[in-house]
């Protein structure tokens, strides 16, 4: 059975950081693809970031140049370490896996499997 963890979340002031983390199990090759997806209340999911198994990654526009995208492949986890947070971040944040390699950062929000979130909040 897969499944996706997220730890890391936490609620900080504009212009902190935090690091999520994303653990994986039941599926023993290195995912082709991971990403990072978030929810803030009243609002749609919107994909934040894709990092392919050759680590080739794909940001949203929103979070480029503050949010940076890790993994470990034979560990099948993922991280992202967001810095210069500002209250638009606050969202549960989830991560999602996919059998196939990822084009965009707009594919985080449909792919095969993802996490019950970590929540992070960010006061201005």
């Amino acid at each position: 059975q897969v499944r996706l963890m997220e730890s890391g979340g936490g609620s900080v002031q504009s212009g902190g950081s935090l690091k999520l983390s994303c653990t994986t199990s039941g599926y023993s090759s290195s995912w082709p693809c991971m990403a990072w997806f978030r929810q803030a209340p009243g609002k749609e999911r919107e994909g934040v970031v894709t990092i392919n198994r050759d680590m080739r990654s794909y940001y949203a526009d929103s979070v480029k140049g503050r949010f940076t995208v890790s993994r470990e492949n034979a560990e099948n986890t993922m991280y992202l370490q967001m810095n210069s947070l500002n209250p638009e971040d606050t969202a549960m944040y989830y991560c999602a896996a996919s059998f196939g390699n990822c084009w965009s950062y707009t594919a985080a929000t449909s792919l095969a499997y993802s996490g019950q979130g970590t929540q992070v909040t960010v006061s201005s």
